[in-house]
């Protein structure tokens, strides 16, 4: 895949980023060279190779997922500037 000036434009618009025109030439061939890259990655054959979710065999301690406090709101709620029955005091921000 090519791409060309006006593209590199138009990528750099949506990424809000600046890249100037003098520029764009340049970026234009090497995110083309990035991309051809990535199509012959799209060539190796990768039948029966199972996919790599770490380096290293990494084994999680799954927890229960329930809803808690944290069994300390006293605790928590020192922290809040205003507090009213166990719940933070905010000023409103919508009208």
């Amino acid at each position: 895949m090519s791409l060309d000036k006006a593209t590199v434009a138009r990528i750099a618009t949506l990424a809000r980023i600046e890249v100037p025109e003098a520029q764009q030439d340049r970026l234009a061939g090497e995110l083309s060279q990035i991309l051809q890259w990535i199509e012959q990655l799209g060539e190796v054959d990768t039948t029966g190779v199972e996919p790599l979710r770490s380096v290293m065999p990494i084994h999680t301690h799954w927890r229960a997922d329930a809803v808690t406090d944290g069994g300390r709101p006293a605790a928590i709620l020192q922290n809040a500037p205003k507090a009213h029955d166990g719940y933070f005091l905010v000023p409103k921000v919508v009208e």
